[in-house]
């Protein structure tokens, strides 16, 4: 698979259980520190579209290969996978040097931040996510 973006990031005690494991729910940090670090790169704000759009979580999945420890380097690799109109899609893969530790993906929806409906993601937004560089 091409990513668009890598982020590399260490991991911190905060992501480990007390055996210095991370713990399930600190690799979703992971992928929201290179989805963030993404789409900053791309000159937007995130979760914080506009005045008037988020995104938010639609829905979320990770698969757990391997276990990543404290102080280990983690590679996030990150796909835009689904882009339409309201929705977003960033699939990811979290490697350790050549090994994967953990696949996911996390599907977003666009709203109204007033209303709390769906809106249309803005196009230059979308036009600047599946621009390469």
């Amino acid at each position: 698979m091409e990513y668009d973006y890598s982020f590399k990031e260490n991991v911190k005690i905060y992501d480990t259980d007390a055996q210095g494991i991370v713990h399930y729910s600190g690799y979703y940090r992971f992928f929201t520190d290179a989805m963030q670090e993404f789409i900053n790169s791309k000159g937007y704000s995130f979760p914080i579209i506009d005045e008037n759009r988020w995104v938010v979580v639609l829905e979320s999945n990770a698969k757990y290969v391997k276990s990543a420890r404290m102080g280990d380097t983690l590679n996030t690799l990150l796909k835009v996978s689904l882009i339409s109109k309201k929705i977003l899609r960033f699939d990811f893969d979290i490697m350790r040097n050549e090994e994967q530790i953990c696949q996911g993906y996390i599907l977003h929806i666009c709203i109204d931040k007033n209303s709390w409906k769906s809106t249309e993601l803005p196009q230059d937004f979308i036009d600047r996510l599946v621009k390469k560089v």
